[in-house]
């Protein structure tokens, strides 16, 4: 004998209940998801600086104290996102130096736009394992970056190449490295464009 299923005001209910119970799961798990994709994001970070993971650069408080006799290349990309009205480029395209050397360079950007806009940049360097010997003294990478209309900035970089690279089996014939940064549009700035334009392009801090 086949059963028909129960279709009385105690089902409705109960598969009410049912609905409930699974969109309240849904949420509860959709909730939790996005909580550790925030809390992922500094530790991935975190993890890149210490490893130089995935072309991360080092952040170093002051120059190398030693400096030896290999040399390396130092190529330099940028880039703009399409969303930013911006031209960005680096004023050389390339320093050959020895390990531990400091060296400076700039790069250049113009807001091509016709209204002020903001700006922030992320960086990396390849090859990516290369990233953990590169380091910064002194960079523009994740400051906002506030353009007028036909404004022109020069944004300087200071770095150095650690001289423990030399010791790496893995990037013993490494002759070049290639610093790439690219800039996005920020949608909501720190500070209101009115209230930092004309000040941004002076500010350097890693």
């Amino acid at each position: 004998m086949v059963t028909e299923p129960d279709t009385g005001p105690d089902a409705g209910k109960a598969l009410a209940r049912r609905n409930r119970k699974f969109a309240g799961a849904c949420v509860g798990l959709f909730v939790t998801m996005v909580g550790a994709s925030y809390a992922a994001v500094p530790l991935y970070n975190l993890f890149c600086s210490v490893t130089g993971f995935g072309g991360t650069t080092q952040v170093a408080e002051e120059a190398s104290d030693l400096v030896i006799d290999r040399k390396i290349t130092v190529r330099f990309d940028g880039n703009v996102n399409h969303a930013l009205p911006w031209k960005f480029r680096p004023e050389h395209r390339s320093v050959t130096l020895k390990m531990g050397e400091t060296a400076q360079l700039a790069y250049l950007a113009t807001n091509t736009g016709g209204n002020a806009t903001v700006g922030t940049s992320t960086f990396n360097v390849s090859p990516p394992t290369a990233g953990i010997y590169f380091n910064k003294l002194d960079c523009f990478c994740f400051t906002e970056q506030v353009l007028e209309s036909g404004e022109t900035v020069e944004m300087p970089v200071v770095f150095f190449v650690d001289p423990e690279m030399d010791k790496d089996p893995e990037l013993k014939s490494v002759k070049e490295i290639t610093l790439s940064y690219t800039f996005f549009p920020v949608e909501q700035p720190e500070r209101p464009v009115a209230a930092t334009a004309g000040t941004a392009g002076t500010e350097t801090n890693l």
